[in-house]
């Protein structure tokens, strides 16, 4: 009886197996390449697991598949379980804190047409799109890194391109491209996405820090050097010129003092200004308690300070000394430019929208020439509501191009004066920093001889578990 030589039915299905495994086992070395290269500190050790394991897939589906019987040759075969490195490997990728894309594309295609094939769960989080891919266009819009992915799709150039991230909270990027082996006549490129605000925020502190730092000391430096000059020689005998120059010297190193604490304060709130806290904070205690605190110092000024807030509160999400932070300076600077019998108002107010709080316009008059201008606009988030602090003065007030720079530091409005106690010039800055670090915003309202009133809102905190109210 001769032998029968046809092919066996299972042939082709082994075949197609071996191919898929094949293939996917040299998609993921080329992914993990990529990324061997352009993140090493990670990489290598799952390169070496990801080689290892790609051939084990490799080799056990080019075994020849069981039968049920060995003279059986039409019997269906028994699926093999699925590898367990190929599992591991689509874990590791997942895990990976970085955003990772594989963007494909051709060079008859238009821009708009490359496309995403592959995500990690941070890029499909981060940039909001879906497991099975999106168009570049719609989750990249970077011209710098755009660029860069093109290079590596169809000039073979890796780079690596620094970018900032739009939104309230500024966030500092660095997008690493990489070519990989094209797949059926379309280019492909890795890009990886790596978060440097950290980074970024401690270079611009330690920098901003020592510029500031020596700017604004280097005149009360001056002054008490002068003085202790002059103590030393014709005033040393002359005890009302010495109590003068010692009570001038005590002003200016408390301003000295000042300007530390709040160069460190507002240097603090930079570095976390992207965390965003997790307390709950009753805004209108808050505001009660610097009502209280600040009691002295109204008393000397001879100003009357009037709270109007629900007494069911205002809760909101907020770290609570950075709140009462910012409700004391805003009160401080009403207080300083009052003059003796006039009152400031604190108003809290819960909640609200966004268009409720906040000037729906950059500027604007409206109502005897008053501005009302946005300094701080939190992202617009859906169904999100807000718990507002309103402090208004009847000093001086502020004519409308000084608006925009009232939070940048040690900006100071020319021919206004504070009184006898000088400020530092940060206060706005520290509390523009800490309404960005809360998700909140800040206005301003203000015009010539008719006061200034400045409003700081937050995100309204969620009911407390098994309380029907917040």
């Amino acid at each position: 009886m001769p032998y029968d030589i046809s092919p066996s039915p299972v042939a082709p299905q082994a075949g197609s197996r071996l191919w898929t495994a094949g293939a996917s086992a040299a998609i993921a070395i080329a992914v993990l390449l990529g990324l061997a290269v352009l993140q090493p500190e990670l990489s290598w050790p799952l390169l070496a697991g990801a080689v290892l394991g790609a051939l084990t897939v490799w080799a056990a589906n080019r075994r020849p598949a069981r039968t049920s019987r060995p003279d059986a040759r039409a019997a269906e075969t028994v699926p093999d379980a699925p590898a367990a490195d190929t599992v591991l490997l689509e874990q590791v990728f997942e895990a990976l804190a970085d955003p990772v894309l594989v963007v494909a594309g051709s060079e008859a295609d238009d821009i708009s047409d490359r496309r995403i094939l592959v995500a990690n769960a941070a890029a499909r989080e981060r940039l909001r799109i879906a497991r099975g891919g999106a168009l570049l266009v719609s989750a990249l819009r970077e011209p710098a890194v755009l660029e860069a992915i093109d290079e590596a799709l169809f000039g073979g150039v890796e780079r690596s391109t620094d970018y900032a991230g739009v939104g309230a909270q500024t966030r500092h990027w660095r997008a690493l491209t990489r070519p990989l082996s094209p797949v059926d006549g379309r280019a492909l490129a890795l890009v990886v996405l790596r978060d440097e605000t950290d980074v970024r925020r401690m270079e611009l502190m330690r920098v901003d820090f020592l510029a500031n730092a020596s700017h604004e000391l280097r005149t009360p430096l001056a002054s008490l050097s002068g003085f202790i000059e002059t103590l030393k020689g014709h005033a040393r005998d002359d005890p009302k010129a010495r109590d003068k120059f010692l009570d001038i010297m005590a002003t200016q190193a408390d301003r000295m003092g000042r300007l530390v604490a709040d160069l460190l304060s507002l240097s603090r709130i930079e570095l976390n200004e992207h965390i965003p806290p997790a307390g709950r904070v009753d805004l209108a205690r808050a505001a009660s308690d610097v009502i209280d605190a600040v009691s002295v110092l109204s008393a000397e000024r001879q100003v009357r300070v009037v709270l109007k807030a629900p007494l069911t509160g205002a809760p909101v999400h907020g770290d609570r000394d950075e709140i009462v932070q910012v409700v004391q300076n805003l009160v401080d600077n009403a207080i300083k430019y009052s003059t003796a019998g006039d009152t400031v108002e604190v108003v809290v107010r819960p909640d609200l929208t966004l268009e409720q709080v906040a000037a729906p316009w950059s500027g604007g008059s409206r109502g005897e020439g008053a501005t009302r201008l946005p300094l701080v606009t939190p992202d617009r988030l859906a169904g999100l509501r807000y718990a507002a602090v309103a402090v208004r003065d009847h000093g001086p007030g502020l004519a409308r191009e000084h608006l925009p720079r009232l939070t940048e530091r040690f900006y100071r409005v020319e021919g206004q004066k504070s009184g006898e106690r000088l400020g530092t010039g940060l206060g706005l800055a520290i509390v523009k920093h800490i309404a960005t670090r809360h998700r909140g915003g800040l206005t301003v309202e203000s015009a010539p001889g008719q006061g200034a009133e400045f409003t700081a809102y937050f995100p309204v905190a969620a009911p407390k578990a098994g309380s029907g109210r917040s």
